[in-house]
């Protein structure tokens, strides 16, 4: 075993329960909960140790993560920042969970190497790069973790906000809500052909009545839309159009020549029952 490896192994081995006592007490006085101090914290820190000293023991390369003695290592810190990401902790509080290594550590190297200055401070500088390097490794997963979390928030979102209704038979609509962009249009469109399909419906109706703003590309997007439609072999129509929009439209110059508009959503659907060959009459009172 390397000498440093060998020292290392003889600190975390020596007393693993004073170890983690010492570890969690300087977790503690972050004064913050979620860092890591009770039960789970305890949970997290036996099992951290653990593969601490089983890579240590294997002769891992202390200042290099990456070597393969540490997979388990990696394993369990990634582990480490995906359930605290998903209880809401910080990575700052998961990253510090492991910056409170240190203290042990150096209790430990200063018992063991305390007569000789020169390998104990080489000793600790070795365990500041390695335990450096377990920070970073955590706070970089921890972010990875949130991201992802955070990307599929956001689709789950998406997709609530554009909803296919089926307002009659053969009729279909879309009710859009908030700014339309590329990966927004693309969901509409790949969710309203698909129903399209599913309910054998003839027409669809398009309701701009929640979008903020209509410029060159939210223009170019409903276009894309209605010609997908069409080549399905179904109609559109394109619903709340205000008077601010219709200004806007025509302003900028965008051709909606060949697609039915009307200002309400009301409006387009009386379009679509006559055009189903619907008659609405009124019952006497």
């Amino acid at each position: 075993m390397k000498q440093d490896n060998a020292v290392f192994d003889q600190v975390l081995k020596a007393d693993p329960e004073q170890f983690l006592k010492e570890w969690l007490s300087e977790v503690g006085r972050s004064g913050n909960a979620s860092a890591g101090a009770g039960a789970t914290g305890l949970a997290d820190a036996r099992e951290l140790l653990g593969a601490l000293a089983a890579a240590v023991a294997a002769d891992a390369d202390l200042k290099n993560l990456q070597d393969a003695a540490w997979a388990r290592t990696r394993s369990v810190l990634a582990a480490l920042s995906q359930s605290r990401a998903a209880q809401g902790a910080s990575a700052g509080d998961t990253s510090y969970f492991v910056m409170a290594l240190k203290r042990p550590l150096f209790i430990g190297l200063d018992k063991h190497l305390g007569s000789d200055p020169k390998a104990a401070f080489d000793a600790a500088w070795t365990g500041t790069v390695l335990i450096d390097q377990l920070a970073q490794f955590t706070a970089s997963t921890y972010q990875r973790m949130r991201e992802d979390v955070i990307a599929r928030q956001q689709q789950e979102l998406l997709e609530l906000s554009t909803p296919v209704v089926k307002l009659w038979d053969g009729v279909l609509a879309v009710p859009m809500i908030g700014t339309l962009d590329s990966s927004r249009t693309q969901l509409v469109m790949e969710t309203l052909l698909t129903r399209i399909v599913e309910t054998g419906s003839e027409l669809a109706i398009i309701d701009i009545t929640g979008v903020p703003t209509v410029d060159t590309l939210v223009a170019q997007h409903l276009l894309k839309t209605v010609t997908a439609i069409r080549l399905m072999g179904a109609d559109a129509i394109i619903s709340g159009i205000r008077p601010q929009i219709a200004q806007t439209i025509v302003h900028l110059g965008i051709d909606l020549q060949g697609i039915t508009t009307k200002a309400s959503l009301a409006d387009a659907l009386q379009l679509a029952m006559k055009k189903a060959g619907y008659t609405i009459t009124r019952s006497k009172a």
